[in-house]
């Protein structure tokens, strides 16, 4: 025989039954909310590492340098020699031509000659700052460095020439290989800040010799 509930029991039960159905209901929510998290917590975690891989990627192309972004052309420029002199030749005031290459003994030089381009006699004193670019104006290797001492200064009356001299070695001499061909030469006369350029076909550095030194009167050594 079944026993009799009173209000109260009923009320009791009642309440009980309502209890268990939120705390089922609360902990497939739980459940709910962690598993929600975990997975958008586990592709973030991957989404964050691929950009951190292809932001590595980007950083290293942009690093390979343009005249624009790897610091090269600022490199080249710091490489010329100061010169504040009043009667100094300015890259306004001048042309820029790469002269045909000496080849013998392994080395390879090619004469990198300035023309007064002016109505006025100037002076050339020091080292050229020079950098090679490929056709789309990105930066190759790295500045040339100085070679032999530092000379006189040059008087340059207008259409007159001085030159400096680029040194470079043949293929195989060394065993780091050679850079990629150039395009263009550019150089920042010594004590300027603007840069002038000159066409080049075939100057390719090789060993990682490359090297510029003092202009000297003439077009040639």
């Amino acid at each position: 025989m079944s026993p009799h509930l009173t209000p109260r029991h009923a009320r009791h039960a009642a309440a009980a039954v309502l209890a268990a159905v939120a705390a089922v209901a609360l902990t497939a929510c739980q459940e709910g909310k962690t598993n929600g998290a975990g997975a958008p917590s586990a592709a973030a975690s991957q989404g964050a590492a691929s950009g951190n891989a292809s932001g590595g990627t980007a950083g290293s192309s942009q690093g390979t340098g343009g005249a624009g972004s790897g610091g090269q052309p600022t490199a080249a420029r710091s490489a010329a020699s100061a010169d504040n002199s009043s009667d100094r030749c300015t890259a306004a005031s001048m042309r820029l031509r790469l002269g045909a290459p000496d080849a013998g003994a392994g080395n390879i030089r090619y004469p990198l000659v300035f023309t007064n381009n002016g109505k006025q006699t100037c002076t050339l004193r020091g080292f050229p700052g020079v950098s090679l670019l490929a056709r789309d104006a990105q930066t190759i290797g790295k500045p040339a460095t100085r070679e032999q001492g530092a000379g006189g200064p040059v008087r340059l009356a207008p259409g007159a020439s001085a030159h400096a001299v680029l040194h470079t070695i043949n293929e195989g001499l060394k065993g780091s290989g050679c850079w990629k061909s150039a395009d263009l030469v550019q150089a920042y006369p010594p004590g300027s800040k603007e840069a002038m350029t000159a066409h080049t076909s075939g100057l390719r550095v090789c060993g990682d010799e490359f090297s510029v030194t003092a202009v000297a009167p003439g077009t040639s050594g």
